[in-house]
């Protein structure tokens, strides 16, 4: 027997939830995500709340799921803040501008449209840096420890300030990607570097 809060997850349960989070995000381009409530994203879906609740407790429960689509939207082939650190130290750092592959993946997040308004949106910004740290943590601090000799603790701090960081001079610079972007990546690249390496 079915718990009264399992989710059905047949084609049209699927659907109903990718509309809801569609709407989630149309909403946010135009409203603060902190302005949003329910009522308004079922009149935009054209749902009954009772259909919204059938899929979701909340409309936090809505933000998270779109955060990990996008998590795992930009994920594939991506790299981490090692490969970025790597590849400036070297002196290759026109890599970065020809090969968005080799970015971490809360980076590439940025260059979809679909993403980029709530990104952008400050009163959800401790919200997404949680869960990118949640999704990110267990690739990122073991590559910490192993390229700087770390210990687990420390790397945990080191990944703290570059996520939050990296994530506010990126909000800064409206997460476009140019010339500027791309130069501000290089200093705090060296900037990480000159530290880790004292």
């Amino acid at each position: 027997m079915k718990s009264p809060n399992q989710k059905k997850t047949d084609r049209r349960t699927l659907y109903t939830q990718m509309v809801i989070k569609d709407v989630l995000l149309e909403l946010n381009k135009e409203t603060a995500y902190d302005k949003i409530n329910v009522t308004m994203v079922c009149r935009q879906a054209e749902i009954a709340r009772s259909t919204f609740y059938l899929h979701f407790d909340s409309l936090d429960e809505v933000l998270d799921s779109v955060i990990d689509d996008a998590l795992l939207f930009s994920e594939s082939g991506s790299g981490t803040v090692v490969d970025v650190l790597d590849i400036i130290r070297s002196g290759r750092s026109d890599v970065l501008s020809k090969n968005e592959t080799v970015l971490p993946a809360c980076q590439r997040i940025a260059d979809s449209d679909k993403y980029h308004h709530l990104f952008m949106d400050v009163s959800v910004s401790d919200h997404i840096i949680q869960r990118i740290a949640a999704h990110e943590h267990d690739k990122v601090v073991p590559d910490l420890m192993a390229h700087t000799g770390l210990a687990a603790d420390e790397a945990e701090m080191l990944f703290k300030f570059i996520l939050n960081g990296s994530f506010a001079v990126n909000r800064s610079l409206s997460l476009e990607k140019n010339e500027r972007w791309y130069r501000y990546q290089q200093i705090l690249g060296r900037f990480i570097n000159a530290g880790i390496e004292r």
